[in-house]
């Protein structure tokens, strides 16, 4: 199968996600995202928090939302002790058991501070008796012996820590990276638009392709953000599991797996008749998809859009992903295309000003 991926989305998925956006922090990578975006979009929308839109057809009373989030997991200085060593707080869902031995680069207002989130040796454990990894026993330590040392270099609680790690491609297909959780999707709703501009497609209603901030901290750009559009529809894509590694029972966590196509989620929040439309693209298209059963919430932006606003059909499209919450996210390249391609024939598949209630 031909790739729809060009070398300049490449280039732009690389240069996206090796920015940083800790959650709170995310705006200079939505202005990656937005320069990305501008050929493809007539006008652009933000707000005070951050979260940008792109709209095609902004004059159209009917609006259909695509939907990612731009932030990724990070942690706060929260307490820097005499030694000059410096305990964290999370910013986000931040995973304690993977910091030791990581790198992470401090922001502050006089730039990036490299430090290290050091470990005790193994010849100093106690065999049977170790300690593991805690949120209160990890520190980060920047090469100062002191505390007045640390803050010359112009760190203080409140500043924020991200990973360093940056974009890698393994085995030819598998896209690894920290913060695929969710810059993936905003690549993707992204090259939504793109194929719709250079296939020249005209939409009947306004399209509002939106990257949202604070997910990771409960869903709050999209609570916001959908208060400001009020959309007729919205189609949430963000990543879901993969089951197949170690470790995770698909018994309790879904049966998911890289390659085998996008996740169509089953939950309260997700609109069946929306939903349908989905699969049934999908089917006429030979898209290949999986699914996915969320007894309460989903646990992503779909919860935010669909609960807004009186009601909004909302549904959600999610990527595989191993790893997740680590610095080397993983997912196949052929799961992105296939997630763009679903989208973007759903969109195709939607009517000018079609009610989706199931009492009409």
């Amino acid at each position: 199968m031909e790739s729809i991926l060009t070398k300049k989305s490449h280039k732009f998925l690389e240069t996206y996600l090796n920015n940083p956006a800790p959650t709170g922090y995310e705006w200079e990578s939505q202005k990656i995202w937005m320069n990305y975006l501008k050929p493809y979009v007539d006008e652009f929308i933000t707000d005070a928090y951050g979260t940008a839109v792109g709209v095609i057809n902004p004059k159209a009373d009917y609006k259909v939302v695509i939907e990612a989030h731009s932030d990724e997991i990070s942690w706060y200085v929260n307490y820097i002790s005499e030694k000059g060593l410096i305990s964290v707080i999370r910013n986000g869902g931040s995973d304690h058991i993977i910091a030791p031995s990581k790198w992470v680069n401090i922001h502050t207002k006089k730039g990036l501070v490299k430090g290290v989130f050091g470990w005790p040796a193994i010849h100093t454990r106690l065999q049977g008796k170790e300690e593991t990894p805690k949120i209160e026993n990890i520190t980060i330590d920047v090469g100062a012996s002191t505390k007045e040392e640390v803050e010359k270099l112009g760190i203080h609680v409140g500043c924020v820590i991200t990973y360093p790690d940056t974009f890698q491609v393994l085995n030819k297909n598998k896209f690894v990276c920290r913060a695929l959780d969710n810059r993936i999707g905003g690549f993707m709703i992204a090259e939504v638009a793109r194929l719709l501009k250079e296939n020249k497609v005209e939409l009947p209603f306004g399209l509002y392709i939106t990257n949202s901030v604070q997910e990771e901290i409960g869903l709050r750009g999209a609570e916001m953000i959908t208060q400001r559009l009020k959309p007729n529809v919205a189609i949430v894509t963000d990543v879901c599991h993969d089951t197949s590694t170690p470790m995770i029972d698909p018994k309790k966590q879904g049966d998911n797996t890289l390659g085998k196509g996008p996740v169509i989620s089953y939950a309260p929040a997700v609109q069946q008749k929306l939903r349908d439309r989905i699969i049934e693209t999908a089917e006429v298209k030979k898209i290949p998809f999986q699914r996915l059963a969320s007894s309460r919430s989903t646990g992503t932006d779909t919860d935010a859009f669909a609960y807004s606003n009186g009601g909004v059909p909302s549904a959600l499209i999610s990527l595989p992903l191993k790893y997740m919450h680590t610095t080397v996210e993983m997912v196949h390249q052929e799961d992105v295309e296939n997630v763009i391609t679903l989208i973007y024939e759903t969109i195709q598949n939607i009517k000018k000003g079609e009610d989706f209630s199931y009492f009409v």
